[in-house]
């Protein structure tokens, strides 16, 4: 007899392509609910095992009093995910600000039936005592998803304690590692591996930057305990779905002892790192990240237009044309076959 069907933790578990979500607008810089469903559409068609919504993605302007978009964007993804996934899918809300914010926005995602939460450090003057307790107070409404992030786009550095008693949280599920930084991404693995619940987080990268390094490398630690990142809750992932999921199909086949396809991908990876840097635009301080975003899938017809919330917020001189470039010199990278044979079904 088949076993049971793996529910959404249970992939999340596992390890999974989750998207950061893109937020959709119209030349009005309104909410394109047609578009924002199409998204979700295509990341659920491309094989991604979630969707992140909320997340720095998708602007965390949705926020504020004079926009309000946070649950109609929330509510959006989820009820396009329950209608047409056909498949256990994980939904992960983003949340933000200090202990009331986030246990507020928490109760709004599991209202609408979200699976977890994905907290935000950028939360000024609150000490890592006050995270550990705004992680427990959210934790007793949905499990817990870490997020370290880099320091260009609001992020802070957290101390391996931190982490560890972070990871001694029983409602953590997981840990999005995203600092850009190779020695704050070893210090969170370490620690969450020297914790009691080591084999209870999942390890996830964010960082953009070394995908496959990331996916690649097995972590093992002093204490001699081996780790490897489940998969990837990325911005980058947000494009080029469907290569990514492909991607991380090989990546498992390659851990599993194909050397020749470990080869490979380690020859891949950066290529991968020089789409990336086009994407988030790294030689402008990351401010082109949300429009190189857009430009992706605007190319691909399935977003009008680049906007951002803040109209301040837009692609960086020549960003489009280094896009098009790695597209065409990695078409390994791209979807852009697949994304054209279904855009219309997404946008009905």
């Amino acid at each position: 007899m088949p076993g049971p069907v793996p529910g959404p933790l249970d992939l999340l578990a596992a390890g999974a392509v989750i998207p950061a979500h893109p937020l959709a607008l119209d030349a009005g810089r309104r909410l394109d609910e047609r578009r924002q469903r199409a998204l979700t559409r295509y990341y659920l068609a491309a094989g991604a095992g979630g969707i992140a919504v909320g997340v720095h993605t998708t602007q965390f302007a949705i926020r504020d009093a004079g926009v309000g978009l946070l649950r109609p964007v929330l509510a959006l993804a989820a009820e396009t995910a329950e209608k047409e996934a056909g498949r256990p899918v994980v939904k992960i809300a983003g949340a933000c600000g200090y202990t009331a914010q986030a246990v507020a926005e928490a109760a709004l995602a599991a209202e609408l039936g979200y699976d977890a939460v994905l907290l935000s450090p950028a939360v000024p003057g609150a000490d890592e005592a006050g995270l550990l307790d705004r992680a427990r107070a959210v934790g007793e409404v949905l499990p817990v998803v870490g997020f370290y992030l880099q320091d260009a786009v609001g992020g802070r550095y957290l101390s391996p304690a931190f982490w560890r008693a972070f990871a001694e949280i029983p409602s953590v599920a997981a840990i999005k590692t995203a600092p850009f930084d190779r020695y704050r991404t070893a210090e969170v693995i370490a620690a969450v591996a020297a914790s009691d619940r080591a084999d209870e987080v999942a390890l996830y990268t964010g960082n953009d930057d070394a995908i496959l390094t990331d996916l690649l490398t097995p972590y093992r630690t002093a204490g001699g305990r081996l780790r490897w990142f489940a998969g990837g809750l990325l911005g980058q992932w947000a494009v080029w779905t469907r290569a990514a999921v492909t991607l991380l199909a090989e990546v498992r086949t390659a851990r599993a002892g194909d050397h020749a396809l470990l080869t490979d991908l380690l020859r891949r990876a950066p290529q991968l790192s020089e789409a990336n840097a086009a994407v988030f635009d790294i030689r402008n301080a990351f401010r082109g990240c949300i429009p190189g975003v857009h430009e992706v899938l605007r190319r691909q017809g399935l977003l009008a237009g680049t906007w951002c919330l803040d109209p301040a917020e837009r692609l960086s001189p020549r960003q489009a044309e280094e896009i098009a470039a790695i597209a065409a010199a990695y078409p390994w990278l791209t979807d852009d076959d697949f994304v054209a044979e279904h855009r219309d079904d997404w946008l009905r």
